[in-house]
């Protein structure tokens, strides 16, 4: 038992960001009450080890039980703890292509490694893999984050590095489901539109998600399938009900950031709308308090479905496997021939 720990219903159908290096007074009792599901990290959360652990601390502290930390570490441009305290990694597409037939291994090594990283600072989560097939059009904030351009080549890749995640203790996050290579279009800053058919669709970008389907947790994709819907994958139902259906994941499906430009109006309308389109959990980061509280507020309780698909989650998080952490940095730099880092 947490110290503090208490019992709920169901937990808050939110995963929160923090604003500095530490709660502030006002963050422990928000959140106290607010209870969210779990917690993110970003840059500005990080500055020593010491001081990490102490906030996913204070983090589980404020809702009185061990919360999932999770953080956006793929490496390459995204990846938040970086040197000269942490590893820093190729963009994965460039690891995967100086791996060449050892490339799964490469895969499997590299966040096995960074699950270790991870774990050592208290967090038990990871937004990856990432299954978004890069294609010729694919936007340059996503193209080189992801691992091929075959949806079977990234599937397995999606696979090793599940895989590698999972036996360090850390629970993957698959992303951006159902598909999100076809943008041309940053979601950060506008809302991408695919034109491509359903058939296309399925054969592509659909299928490394339904090969990576039993997966514990995934992300929405900030697009519009013009297929399918014309509103935003994170609020249709009809994409939601494609990804439960027809790719068959089952596992908690948590919003990409709403904060993101692609989504526009009240945070807390679009809270309401992504849990009503099939969403479990409303991911929001970058937001003041006032923000937070909104989306709190509006997001409510894990519906009963929703909390069964997050103690399942939790389920698959545990202790990791005993490795030779140095010994694997020495079997990647080997597999890579000296390109391990960029």
């Amino acid at each position: 038992m947490h110290p503090g720990q208490r019992k709920v219903n169901r937990f808050g159908a939110t995963i929160l960001d923090a604003e500095g290096l530490r709660l502030t007074q006002d963050e422990k009792a928000f959140f106290r009450d607010a209870d969210p599901f779990g917690f993110i990290l970003f840059a500005r959360n990080i500055d020593a080890p010491d001081q990490v652990r102490a906030l996913c601390d204070e983090m589980r502290e404020a809702v009185g039980r061990d919360a999932v930390i999770t953080i956006d570490q793929e490496g390459g441009r995204v990846q938040r703890l970086r040197a000269p305290l942490w590893r820093e990694w190729l963009p994965a597409l460039d690891h995967v292509n100086a791996a060449g037939d050892n490339a799964a291994q490469a895969m499997y090594l590299r966040f096995r490694i960074i699950a270790a990283e991870l774990r050592a600072l208290g967090i038990d989560s990871n937004c990856a893999p990432l299954a978004d097939v890069a294609g010729p059009a694919t936007h340059p904030f996503l193209y080189n984050r992801c691992y091929g351009t075959d949806p079977a080549q990234v599937a397995a890749m999606g696979r090793a590095v599940a895989d590698g995640l999972l036996d360090g203790g850390v629970l993957p996050v698959l992303k951006h489901i159902p598909g999100h290579g076809r943008a041309t279009a940053d979601s950060h800053l506008d809302l991408p539109r695919v034109a491509a058919s359903l058939d296309d669709l399925r054969a592509t970008d659909f299928a490394p998600f339904a090969a990576l389907n039993d997966l514990p947790m995934a992300m929405t994709a900030h697009l519009v399938y013009a297929a399918l819907d014309d509103a935003p994958a994170t609020l249709s139902p009809r994409v939601m009900h494609l990804i439960r259906d027809e790719i068959g994941y089952d596992g908690l499906i948590m919003t990409d950031d709403i904060s993101m430009k692609a989504l526009q109006g009240d945070l807390g309308q679009i809270s309401r709308d992504a849990l009503a389109a099939g969403c479990d959990v409303v991911l929001l980061c970058n937001g003041t308090l006032q923000d937070r509280r909104r989306v709190a507020d509006a997001a409510g309780r894990m519906t009963p479905a929703a909390q069964r698909r997050a103690e399942q989650a939790l389920a698959a998080r545990h202790a990791p496997d005993l490795v030779d952490i140095a010994a694997l940095d020495a079997q990647l730099e080997a597999l890579l021939d000296g390109r391990l880092h960029g």
